[in-house]
């Protein structure tokens, strides 16, 4: 059987190797895995409004990948990357000479109906960086003596005690990095600026169904989400029913227990479901 090849974006703050663990359970399954390491730090894809530009990061990335492979390939996402995945594949369903076989999104709900038009009111009174994560984000710690400050830090707080060790570990190998100090010696900071963090949030598209509307999928959509995700409370669920059609593919909603994180809580779960809902796609 012809390998399948798994291109993944990273969800807000969370660079690519965060995600490690579920990479190594999915080539476990026999898949090719292709991670994107930052939106948004590269000058040529700068954070605006609806994301145009991460979704084009996304689309330069995956083009050659796809050129070069031979088997089917998807795009897998969690929150961020799973709704620049989704408007990747509405936006370059070919990306080249082969298309995308289908699209899975990790706990990214799609926004759509009237709490779309209240986001972009938001956005456009400025009242969306009052609203949105990003008024946490702004004052998020960024530095740390070393990196094992930076283990007990997170340890400590409770958005991060779910976490699998190792997940907990690939984020502040990939996640933070040594900086340099005047006085000779390093102190440990976040690779993710959290300045491009707080920009994401605030920039959140609001044009998901129109854009849909205008270039329909051409592949299938999954969604995988956690039992306890408040963002899936949040959003709600109906317009990603409406991509999923579970009436018709059960098998595309999938749930597994934990919060929005739960690629990290429980990576080795997430890697075997989506190796299950890519064999169903």
């Amino acid at each position: 059987m012809t390998q399948a090849l798994v291109i993944f974006s990273h969800g807000n703050s969370f660079p690519g190797g965060t995600y490690s663990q579920v990479f190594q359970g999915l080539r476990a399954h026999g898949l090719a895995v292709s991670a994107l390491d930052r939106f948004g730090h590269d000058p040529r894809y700068p954070v605006t409004s609806n994301w145009p530009h991460l979704v084009q990061q996304l689309a330069d990335l995956a083009h050659p990948l796809v050129q070069a492979h031979n088997g089917p390939v998807y795009l897998v996402g969690h929150s961020l990357g799973g709704f620049v995945s989704l408007m990747c594949a509405a936006r370059f369903p070919l990306l080249g000479a082969r298309g995308v076989n289908g699209v899975v999104l990790l706990d990214s709900p799609v926004l759509g109906g009237w709490k779309a038009k209240a986001l972009a009111v938001a956005k456009h009174t400025q009242m969306v960086g009052a609203l949105s994560p990003g008024a946490v984000s702004q004052k998020r710690r960024h530095q740390w003596p070393d990196a094992q400050a930076v283990l007990t830090h997170f340890q400590g707080k409770k958005a991060f005690a779910a976490w699998h060790p190792q997940a907990l570990a690939d984020y502040i190998a990939h996640g933070t990095e040594d900086q340099a100090l005047p006085e000779g010696n390093t102190q440990r900071v976040l690779r993710f600026d959290r300045d491009v963090e707080t920009a994401i949030y605030n920039s959140l598209p609001h044009n998901l169904d129109r854009l849909l509307r205008q270039h329909p999928l051409r592949c299938p959509v999954a969604f995988v989400g956690g039992t306890d995700s408040v963002e899936m409370k949040q959003v709600g669920m109906a317009m990603t029913r409406k991509l999923v059609r579970p009436e018709q593919h059960p098998e595309r909603l999938r749930l597994i227990e934990g919060t929005h994180l739960f690629p990290m809580e429980r990576p080795q779960e997430t890697a075997d479901v989506v190796a299950e809902v890519l064999r169903g796609l």
